[in-house]
C-alpha cells in the first residue's frame, strides 16, 4: 500500500542522520544481532536511541491487514530518520507473485519514493525475519539496518535458518536488531491455522 506522502510518525530522539554505508565494503567491527525488549526507545545504534516500538507498531498494523486478507502476518515499513517513507505487506496470494513479500515491497516503494536505488540511510522494520530473497535485496539496496520482531526458524536469513545478513563471505552486512514487539507478532502468528488444503498454505483463522 503506497503512501500519499512521506509520513512522520515518530520520535527518533535526535535528528542526527544515520551513518551511511560508505562504499559497501564488509564491516567486520559491526556488532552481531541485538536482542531488544521492553517499551519506549530501543537500544542505541548510531550513538542515539531509536523508537523501534513506534515503527514496529506501524508494521504490526499492516500485518493485521495482511492477515485479514488471508496472507501471513508479514509486513514491513521503511524509515529514514523520523520519516516513514514506505510500507508494504505480503501479497503473494493476492497477486500470484512468489516474490511479493513485504520487505521486497517496502524496498521497491522506498526506492521509488526517494528516487534512488541506494538506500543506505533507510532502516527496514519487519514483523517476521526476512527470507534469503529479501535479505539479498536488502544487501543489494545497501540498506544498513534491519529490525524484526519474530524469528523465522524455517526460512529466516538473518540467523533463524541461515545467516546471510552478516555473512563474512559477502561484501555487505546488515546491522540487525531483533525481538521488538515479538510477543504481539507471535500472537498474530498463532491465529494462523495450517489446514489440509491442496496447496498446504496456511489460512488465517
Amino acid at each position: 500500500m503506497a503512501l500519499s506522502s512521506t509520513r512522520r510518525v515518530g520520535a527518533c530522539r535526535s535528528r542526527e542522520a544515520p551513518q551511511r554505508a560508505g562504499d559497501g565494503a564488509a564491516r567486520p567491527d559491526w556488532p552481531g544481532p541485538v536482542e531488544a525488549h521492553g517499551t519506549g526507545a530501543g537500544p542505541r545504534l548510531y550513538d542515539r536511541p531509536v523508537n523501534y516500538e513506534l515503527f514496529m507498531g506501524e508494521a504490526l498494523a499492516e500485518a493485521q491487514l495482511a492477515q485479514d486478507e488471508g496472507e501471513p502476518p508479514c509486513a514491513a515499513v521503511a524509515v529514514v530518520d523520523e520519516a516513514m517513507v514506505a510500507r508494504a505487506r505480503d501479497r503473494v496470494r493476492e497477486t500470484g507473485d512468489p516474490t511479493a513479500h513485504a520487505v521486497m515491497g517496502a524496498i521497491r516503494e522506498a526506492a521509488r519514493r526517494l528516487g534512488r536505488e541506494r538506500l543506505a540511510d533507510v532502516t527496514i522494520f519487519t514483523t517476521i525475519e526476512p527470507c534469503p530473497m529479501c535479505v539479498g535485496a536488502l544487501l543489494q539496496a545497501d540498506i544498513e539496518t534491519l529490525v524484526f520482531a519474530a524469528p523465522d526458524l524455517a526460512n529466516g536469513a538473518a540467523g533463524g535458518a541461515v545467516q546471510l545478513a552478516q555473512s563474512a563471505g559477502l561484501p555487505r552486512r546488515l546491522r540487525v536488531v531483533s525481538g521488538i514487539r515479538r510477543e504481539e507478532v507471535e500472537e498474530l502468528r498463532s491465529r494462523v491455522v495450517v489446514r489440509a488444503t491442496s496447496n498446504g498454505r496456511p489460512t488465517a483463522s
